[in-house]
């Protein structure tokens, strides 16, 4: 039983919903790996003035993703990418292969994980911990134009 000395909350508050903001950020992957959109996402969260609410990210395909993860150790996305190769491999013979051997694990892992985030904005700044990052997964071996679509709710 967790002691209630332990847990401590902030007092809440609140924000009227005044403002909707939207974007669409394109990413050129290079294949298969992470690629870090937390820069471009707070240079979002910057233009558009955006004090407190929610950012909601989402991705607009099925063989790609988005997470958020560790961004200190990049070691963590290399064991990532071998975790959801063993989990997904392309040695199996799926039924659908159209696309090439890499097509449908990448559907698998996209299921895996994530096509839409959201992630707090709490004084004008993306409320991620110390060593968090969001990341884009592209699951395909070969580069690929992705896009996310970025919205913000809240005020200014």
């Amino acid at each position: 039983m967790t002691s209630s000395k332990s847990i401590t909350r902030s007092a809440p508050s609140s924000v009227q919903a005044t403002t909707i903001v939207s974007s669409l950020l394109t990413v050129q992957t290079p294949g298969r790996g992470f690629t870090d959109l937390t820069g471009e996402v707070a240079k979002f969260i910057n233009e558009a003035h955006a004090r407190d609410g929610a950012l909601t990210l989402f991705i607009r395909h099925t063989s790609a993703s988005l997470t958020i993860q560790e961004n200190a150790d990049p070691s963590v996305l290399v064991d990532l990418t071998t975790a959801l190769s063993r989990l997904a491999p392309e040695s199996v013979p799926w039924t659908h292969d159209t696309e090439g051997p890499d097509d449908m694990p990448a559907h698998v892992k996209t299921m895996l994980t994530q096509t839409s985030l959201q992630v707090p904005v709490l004084g004008g700044k993306l409320a991620l911990g110390t060593w968090q990052a969001i990341y884009l997964v592209e699951h395909r071996a070969r580069p690929h134009r992705r896009e996310v679509v970025l919205q913000f709710i809240g005020g200014n």
